[in-house]
């Protein structure tokens, strides 16, 4: 793997986007950052936009989100780290970038509405973690969908143009980070007896900071 610190050299990036990550270098900092981006609504068909991609554009998602914090937390001397939570096919996974503070977890996570949103490094484990999610996690119909978690994958695994300079959409990263091995968090009769979100809370899921564009 590359030296712990990330370099601009090794990342590959301008003066300019190494600025703009360096200034990031709290959880707090990145958290709010992410949050200012607009959220990318992907309205010419699915994108996975670089790091590089994301600081132009001024637009993520969940993942391109995850790999922008990531990279600053890199540049800040921590590893870049991804989390995937797995859920039935009726909704659509998430994923969150990864930090610690003493032997507690924490994540930044983009999302446009409140629900999944970043977590503070107060977990004790992975799977406490991602089961904060889990009440939060429902599709359309109100039906609890977190199914699974994923291990740690470091991004420092695969090369940085793939993920931190890509011109195109990062297919390749979202494939190994998709590919990690991933832990079941409940069993299928437990899932048989869940509650469904009731009709006040399904309302105020349709709450979203950035709404898609009518055009």
């Amino acid at each position: 793997m590359p030296t712990r610190r990330a370099r601009r050299e090794v990342l590959g990036l301008t003066r300019s986007e190494f600025a703009t990550l360096g200034r990031l270098d709290t959880p707090q900092r990145i958290q709010l950052f992410v949050n200012a981006l607009p959220s990318n609504h992907e309205l010419g068909g699915e994108t996975l936009l670089s790091v590089r991609s994301v600081l132009a554009n001024r637009r993520a998602h969940c993942m391109e989100a995850a790999m922008l914090a990531a990279c600053a937390f890199w540049i800040h001397g921590e590893p870049p780290m991804l989390m995937h939570l797995g859920c039935e096919s009726s909704d659509y996974p998430h994923v969150v970038a990864l930090f610690r503070r003493g032997r507690q977890w924490g994540a930044i996570s983009k999302s446009n509405g409140i629900a999944l949103r970043h977590r503070d490094p107060v977990y004790c484990c992975l799977r406490e973690l991602a089961m904060s999610y889990f009440h939060e996690y429902a599709d359309n119909a109100g039906r609890r969908t977190l199914r699974s978690y994923s291990l740690p994958f470091d991004l420092r695994r695969i090369g940085t143009d793939q993920w931190v300079t890509a011109e195109g959409n990062c297919w390749q990263a979202h494939g190994r980070v998709e590919r990690a091995r991933h832990y079941r968090l409940i069993g299928p009769a437990t899932a048989r007896g869940l509650s469904r979100r009731d009709r006040f809370e399904r309302e105020n899921a349709k709450s979203v900071e950035h709404p898609r564009p009518l055009a």
